[in-house]
């Protein structure tokens, strides 16, 4: 297998603490992409991907896939152990919920704030908009105060245990960064369960 990465972009890089916690980093070949340099836009890199999309993992009969939440549950599928995304249909549902909560609540806000008010995406927003960038703040600013009320009374963010909702978290609070903003660092609860992420070995 071949995953396309691109190292610091929270969608592959949720791909790839999703590997290293399952253990299987090293199944994969991994091959990297700069979305900086626009590599993702040659028509080399379309042809694995046509949408232009990283991550994207190409199986070893030739099968691509792209979403990053896709492919983790192809990895999820092949690589069972250790269950990161439910055991039964309880789980299931619960961890998906608040997975997609994270994804769509909180991570596309905050790349609506940062796709319009840093200057190192104006050649790839055109044009940015300071009012979507205000709008997209302050949803995700209002989101996180919501999971740190949530991790007030949780240790994880889905079903009482580790799973792909706490490393999605993990990964968009990390990448909060880019526009000089630390969410687990403003907010308590947030932070501690921010803590005990890193102690399982996550970076950044």
């Amino acid at each position: 297998m071949k995953l396309y990465h691109s190292p610091m972009a929270p969608n592959p890089d949720r791909v790839v603490h999703f590997l290293r916690a399952k253990g299987k980093l090293d199944a994969v070949e991994i091959v990297e992409v700069s979305i900086m340099q626009q590599e993702h836009k040659t028509d080399q890199y379309r042809e694995v991907s046509p949408f232009a999309q990283v991550p994207a993992l190409v199986l070893d009969d030739g099968t691509k896939l792209t979403e990053s939440r896709a492919i983790c549950t192809y990895f999820e599928g092949i690589f069972p152990e250790p269950n990161l995304m439910g055991a039964d249909p309880k789980e299931k549902a619960l961890i998906e919920m608040w997975d997609r909560r994270v994804e769509l609540m909180f991570f596309i806000q905050f790349a609506g704030w940062f796709r319009n008010a840093h200057p190192m995406m104006a050649p790839l927003e055109v044009p940015q908009s300071p009012e979507a960038a205000a709008k997209s703040e302050k949803a995700a600013r209002r989101m996180a105060e919501r999971f740190n009320e949530h991790l007030a009374t949780h240790e994880f963010v889905a079903a009482d245990r580790f799973s792909i909702a706490d490393i999605t978290l993990y990964i968009s609070c990390g990448f909060c960064r880019v526009m000089q903003w630390a969410p687990h660092r403003e907010l308590p609860h947030l932070g501690r369960w921010y803590g005990a992420m890193k102690e399982r070995g996550f970076a950044g």
